[in-house]
């Protein structure tokens, strides 16, 4: 009888635990283009959202007609927080308020089938951007606005810091390649806010007397899923591979030739956060020999889940490699997510530890730490400090 009581209960936890629900999202209005009507009229609309990794144009997510309204049924969705905005095809183009200000993310709740109207109120783009200031320091320059990655068949924009005694020393220094350029040390380029990296670099190396030159890489755009990923993740095609291969063949000996540079894998290293993070960590495991390590921020572990198994069986007893792992407890939309986020890198930090070889880590979970670029800024002095002490 016991054993039927709980077939029973099994079943029913079963069933619960694995419900889906169906979310249905209309747009009762939009505004009214002023200029352009026919070509509005013709443009689809988006959702994007954490159920598909905040694609602002993915087809699977346009759209339909509804009389004069527009919707779209999400189907088979477990219960959770959800959350979106609405978009014309790309974040330039994403919903705002009826004077043009952001908007905070819509959340949806889903605890069972349920339909939701929203009106959007404005488009990006019909309101002219404020111009933001130019915020780097004179110890940035971009090196090339067009840097060739043969790799790939792509040109890129490529940032440079170097140190403010390297003009007046013959010293060589270690170096740090770092992801999404654009949001490194500019306010003007940065769209959601910049690291500051080269004022925590002035200060921290003032401080210390510890010097590293950083270059940074502008993220592709459309392209960055794809090139910070060694895997195929839904609609987006692995290129991680060729992305690092460009770091480590391409621009690591244009830099070695150019700059005076402490070459070796020991003073070579590379971050970025989420998806930048992500790739960080690949370059270490693809080339032991070029990158002593990496700083890996908010890694988006889960749109790679093949990596935790291509890292088991990374021999790393002839390498030492070093990391720096950083977390937010705050990052995703439910609790669900913030919960994978700390779980997945700290089963990836295990996973490394377990290695054999002089392998070098260093963990940091901050419980109110978000998925943005305010709190990485804030982290990045962290990291800076631990990367002076293990050169």
């Amino acid at each position: 009888m016991k054993n039927i009581l709980f077939t029973i209960l099994l079943l029913i936890i079963c069933l619960y635990g694995t419900a889906q629900y169906t979310l249905k999202l209309v747009i009762t209005s939009t505004p009214k283009p002023t200029v352009n009507v026919a070509q509005r009229a013709a443009e689809p609309v988006f959702v994007a959202g954490n159920f598909n990794s905040w694609n602002p144009n993915d087809d699977n997510y346009k759209l339909k007609p509804l009389g004069s309204r527009l919707s779209i049924v999400l189907k088979d969705l477990p219960a959770g927080t959800y959350a979106f905005k609405f978009t014309r095809g790309g974040w330039n183009r994403v919903e705002t308020t009826a004077d043009g200000r952001d908007i905070a993310d819509r959340v949806v709740e889903l605890k069972g089938d349920m339909t939701q109207e929203f009106v959007v109120e404005g488009w990006k783009d019909d309101y002219p951007e404020k111009p933001k200031p130019y915020t780097a320091t004179p110890q940035v320059k971009v090196l090339d606005s067009t840097f060739y990655m043969p790799q790939l068949d792509r040109k890129r924009r490529v940032w440079i810091y170097l140190p403010k005694g390297y003009a007046t020393s013959k010293a060589s220094y270690p170096v740090l390649y770092m992801h999404d350029g654009q949001n490194l040390f500019n306010e003007q380029t940065a769209p959601f806010g910049e690291w500051g990296v080269d004022e925590a670099m002035d200060s921290l190396q003032k401080a210390t007397g510890k010097q590293v030159i950083v270059v940074g890489i502008d993220n592709g755009g459309e392209k960055r899923m794809s090139e910070y990923n060694p895997y195929d993740f839904q609609n987006n095609k692995a290129e991680g591979e060729k992305y690092v291969q460009f770091i480590a063949e391409t621009l690591k000996p244009y830099i070695d030739s150019k700059f005076r540079t402490q070459k070796e894998a020991a003073h070579t290293f590379t971050a970025g956060s989420s998806m930048g993070g992500l790739i960080s960590l690949y370059a270490v495991l693809k080339y032991p020999n070029v990158f002593g390590g990496a700083g890996v921020f908010s890694p988006a572990f889960w749109t790679a889940p093949q990596l935790f198994t291509d890292v088991e069986k990374t021999d790393w007893s002839g390498a030492r490699p070093k990391f720096f792992f950083y977390a937010g407890g705050k990052e995703g939309s439910s609790a669900a997510d913030q919960a994978k986020m700390v779980a997945d890198m700290k089963r990836m930090v295990s996973i490394i530890e377990s290695k054999k070889g002089n392998v070098n880590t260093t963990t940091i979970i901050n419980p109110l730490g978000q998925h943005n670029e305010p709190t990485w800024r804030k982290q990045f002095p962290d990291f800076y400090k631990w990367l002076i002490g293990i050169l």
